[in-house]
């Protein structure tokens, strides 16, 4: 089946199964990687990306959901060559180790300082909620949120 998507501000359409997951669909088939196969139950968080500005996990949502919808992956969200300032932020923060959680650590956090430019770190740890690290960069994956949303 032919299925439209608006990804990254482009219109893509793609001859897929409208059952398969987002998720295959963003890595297999339009070659955006940053997304990851975590726990493939929408529990890990890894798979984070945006839709009409939510977080919702794209491993087990499926893609004729998204058809329709403006889909945000973290390839999506530097801008004329400049990085989203949450971006800038972990790496400033040195919020990384392995890297895999990291994209979906991004995304839940653009979406939060979207609605909420200065969370307290109650709020920001009940938005991450679900995002897991499995190296233990918490406190600076904190620290990072905190200082892109310009918190004290």
């Amino acid at each position: 089946m032919s299925i439209e998507l608006r990804v990254n501000g482009a219109t893509h359409r793609v001859e897929t199964d409208p059952q398969c997951s987002l998720l295959a669909v963003l890595r297999d088939d339009l070659g955006l990687t940053a997304a990851k196969y975590g726990c493939g139950e929408g529990a890990c968080g890894a798979c984070t990306v945006l839709l009409d500005g939510k977080p919702i996990r794209s491993c087990s949502t499926r893609v004729s959901v998204a058809a329709g919808h403006a889909i945000t992956t973290l390839e999506g969200l530097e801008s004329a060559g400049k990085l989203h300032p949450v971006q800038q932020a972990f790496i400033d923060a040195g919020a990384m180790q392995c890297g895999y959680c990291i994209s979906g650590m991004i995304m839940s956090s653009v979406a939060l300082l979207k609605t909420n430019p200065h969370p307290s770190d109650a709020e920001i740890i009940r938005a991450m909620d679900g995002n897991v690290c499995r190296c233990g960069t918490h406190p600076k994956i904190l620290a990072a949120i905190r200082a892109a949303g310009g918190a004290r």
